[in-house]
């Protein structure tokens, strides 16, 4: 049995580490994305390419089948 390899990839933590709303949030994150854009960089930040999709607002679809209110 060997050891387990430092990097596990996680598509979320991915995201809430290096995603645009994450730069947006300080100052300084908004200066990498200013010199990404002066740099003409396609992608600012990554992107959630399967990631499963949340409803921030909690209205819909956040209760069980049997539960009725």
């Amino acid at each position: 049995m060997s050891t387990k390899r430092t990097w596990q990839p996680k598509i979320r933590r991915r995201v809430r580490v290096h995603g645009f709303r994450t730069r947006m949030s300080s100052r300084t994150g908004q200066n990498v994305l200013k010199a990404r854009r002066l740099k003409g960089r396609h992608l600012l930040t990554v992107k959630a390419a399967h990631v499963k999709k949340v409803n921030w607002n909690g209205t819909k679809g956040n209760r069980y089948k049997g539960d009725r209110r």
